[in-house]
């Protein structure tokens, strides 16, 4: 496994614009492959059943081909995330974490869906609910 880049703060904000179109895309997209899955479950009973079979008709395996390919594009959006460095921690909540430092400790910055920048941190073995603010005395040991 390969040593994850450990950003500063001042880098991470720079994503943040790119990171707040390709989280909205993703969010939009759980949204239509939610609907899409409600609609196939709708045609045949059974949620969930995405499996093509024989005897689906042929509007039950445009709705599964659609899906597959939704699917993949989902992936393919969280796929771009990590390689701009971010590690996805809640796809619903459009949750990213990067790893930083601050006071010579590597921690997660974490940034949240709608947030216009980066301000809060929290140790690597903690989530979100233990995030802490990032206090101006914190920035400057963050920023390069």
């Amino acid at each position: 496994m390969s040593t994850p880049q450990v950003f500063s703060l001042e880098e991470v904000n720079a994503l943040v614009p790119e990171l707040t179109r390709i989280v909205r895309e993703q969010l939009d997209r759980r949204q239509r492959i939610e609907a899409m899955l409600d609609a196939l479950a709708e045609a045949t009973g059974a949620r969930g059943d995405v499996t093509p079979r024989a005897d689906d008709s042929p509007d039950v395996r445009r709705k599964k081909r659609e899906l597959a390919r939704s699917v993949d594009e989902y992936q393919r959006g969280w796929t771009r995330v990590e390689g701009i460095g971010g590690v996805l921690k809640d796809p619903r909540e459009g949750l990213v974490d990067f790893y930083g430092k601050i006071d010579e400790r590597i921690v997660w910055l974490c940034w949240k869906f709608g947030e216009t920048q980066v301000d809060h941190y929290h140790p690597l073995d903690e989530g979100f609910s233990a995030r802490k603010r990032i206090e101006e005395s914190g920035r400057r040991y963050t920023l390069n």
